[in-house]
């Protein structure tokens, strides 16, 4: 009999009933250390208490009356995100794709009202990840998310991440905007460069692009600012975001600049759900407590606490892994042994919880708030894990 429930993953046995900080408890009560905080989405570790109260106060006023009338918390959240980003506007959504999704329609309108309507193709990065929607597949360029699905969305032209030159080859007539995220979190924790963005933003401005930034994954304080263009002196045209923005709650936002924004008009755009009461309470604090001062430098402090111990771990086990990447609290094992089976024996021998990613690649995605001694609770389990690889390999 085919299953009620779509069999699109190939989900393990264990389920989760409970969470504390950065802990899970499943249906048997056995507690697990989650360093996949739902795929970097528990930036605040589960039942936040300021999240839970933010939450359950709105919930006792009102949930949803669309965007046909004025919605308080959208006003709010929009003016906090554009006083602290680039941007000077911003759209809900409920979700990263979505967000992206807008980010595309927004740079082919800009060009649209800017008198070049040819303009509609967009360069995008091999081992990119922008969701699983048509556009969103045909942008990704991965050929294992693009078969049985008919032909490809038109307008996304893929090529290999870090050649400036070959951005430069790809630059055509109907080049509309630049697309990449400045750390490749599924496509294996791949960190692009200072130089390499500041080319992109240059080539940019020289031909009259939109630079879209994809912060889905590596925004909301994961590496350490707010978002990760900050470290790179340049700001894009566009950003989707999502994920740690709602700290559990669906949530996701478009930010741009006005004048990428311009061809974005009554009518051109719509969400029944996007920017809801509950959404908007949620993420106003989960950004107020990013934006606390200590909050941003432990974040810093941690990840080069973490980052020490993956390196030793590495030097105590290079039958097993081969090298550390990823910046602040997104990083990435590269592995010596297939990332898949790594993962299974974590969870079910030492109850560690960690997600795969390209190139044999393991994410190590913890919630933003853990401390010194949960690091060297997930090393310590991490060593165990790799030493049951190194006795099978005798």
């Amino acid at each position: 009999m085919f299953p009620s429930l779509l069999p699109t993953y190939n989900r393990t046995e264990v389920a989760f009933v409970r969470g504390e900080g950065p802990y899970l408890f499943a249906e048997d009560g056995q507690r697990y250390l989650d360093f996949t905080a739902g795929i970097a989405v528990n930036a605040f570790g589960h039942a936040n208490p300021r999240l839970v109260a933010a939450l359950t106060e709105q919930a006792g006023k009102l949930w949803h009356t669309s965007n046909l009338f004025r919605v308080p918390g959208q006003e709010a959240l929009s003016k906090r995100l554009t006083e602290v980003t680039f941007a000077d506007t911003c759209f809900f959504t409920n979700s990263g794709v979505e967000a992206c999704e807008l980010a595309w329609k927004m740079a082919r309108r800009y060009q649209f009202v800017s008198g070049h309507p040819e303009k509609f193709r967009i360069i995008c990065f091999e081992g990119a990840f922008h969701g699983r929607t048509m556009a969103a597949i045909a942008a990704g360029g991965n050929p294992k998310y693009l078969e049985g699905f008919g032909p490809k969305v038109e307008g996304f032209d893929t090529i290999p991440p870090g050649d400036i030159e070959a951005v430069k080859a790809a630059i055509g007539p109907e080049t509309a905007a630049i697309l990449i995220e400045p750390i490749q979190g599924e496509g294996g924790v791949r960190v692009l460069t200072s130089e390499y963005l500041k080319g992109l933003r240059k080539l940019c401005d020289d031909n009259g692009l939109l630079l879209i930034f994809d912060e889905v994954q590596c925004g909301v304080g994961r590496t350490g600012k707010l978002f990760a263009y900050e470290w790179h002196g340049i700001t894009p045209d566009i950003m989707p975001i999502a994920k740690a923005i709602g700290g559990g709650f669906p949530v996701g936002a478009c930010l741009a600049t006005a004048e990428a924004a311009k061809g974005m008009t009554a009518g051109t755009h719509g969400t029944t759900y996007g920017g809801n009461p509950l959404a908007m309470a949620v993420a106003k604090e989960a950004l107020e407590m990013v934006l606390e001062p200590d909050f941003l430098p432990h974040v810093v402090k941690i990840a080069n606490y973490l980052q020490q111990q993956l390196g030793q771990l590495l030097a105590d086990h290079p039958t097993v892994f081969e090298e550390v990447r990823g910046q602040g609290l997104l990083l990435g094992l590269k592995m010596k042994v297939p990332n898949t089976e790594f993962v299974a024996v974590a969870r079910k021998e030492q109850h560690l919880l960690l997600v795969g990613a390209g190139d044999n690649v393991i994410r190590l995605l913890p919630p933003l708030i853990i401390e010194e001694a949960h690091v060297r609770e997930a090393v310590e389990k991490l060593s165990a894990a790799a030493k049951t690889f190194e006795s099978n390999a005798k």
